[in-house]
């Protein structure tokens, strides 16, 4: 599979935010290749079209299949598994915030809660750090709170919601003046 210039420095660069995001550099770069394909791949064609081992391309493909960003399809003829990514930006980010919550927040929130219970009775636990430990703990929960609340929002909702974002903003912002 031959790919433009453009979409050659599209998958290089994914490649390089995934790693910045914690992710597999050849993770990122198969769901790009996936995203932008206008077919469903096989992993030999991932593979030679990235230049990239099977085995590799067989373990990123189950770890985008474990994140629900790309499924299994077949083509008639053709006994190959193919791959298909999700073409929906929305849907996409919907799934990667989800999924970072559930593998990365979700724990944190729960140590943080035990580490808040196990605090109480901790007397040798100094009264600033405590403080600190429950400020964290409760962003965290403000911010979880929000994310449930907008998560089920279509996604034109979510549009209007952001592009009003800064009139947002400022309104808030006229509010708090006031109350000072």
């Amino acid at each position: 599979m031959k790919l433009s210039p453009t979409t050659q420095k599209y998958i290089l660069h994914w490649g390089e935010m995934g790693t910045r995001w914690g992710v597999n550099r050849t993770v990122a770069q198969i769901h790009a290749l996936l995203f932008l394909s206008n077919q469903p791949l096989h992993a030999e064609t991932i593979s030679e079209t990235l230049n990239v081992a099977r085995s590799n391309v067989s373990t990123s493909l189950k770890e985008l299949q474990s994140w629900g960003l790309i499924r299994v399809t077949h083509v008639l003829g053709d006994r190959r598994d193919h791959f298909l990514a999700h073409q929906d930006v929305w849907e996409i980010f919907r799934i990667i915030m989800e999924e970072r919550k559930k593998r990365e927040l979700d724990p944190t929130l729960t140590v943080l809660r035990e580490c808040s219970l196990e605090a109480d009775s901790d007397a040798e636990l100094d009264k600033v750090t405590r403080r600190r430990m429950d400020e964290v703990l409760a962003f965290l929960e403000i911010l979880m709170r929000a994310y449930d609340d907008f998560k089920h929002l279509p996604p034109a909702t979510l549009q209007r919601f952001l592009k009003a974002g800064g009139k947002i903003a400022r309104f808030l912002s006229t509010d708090e003046k006031e109350e000072l």
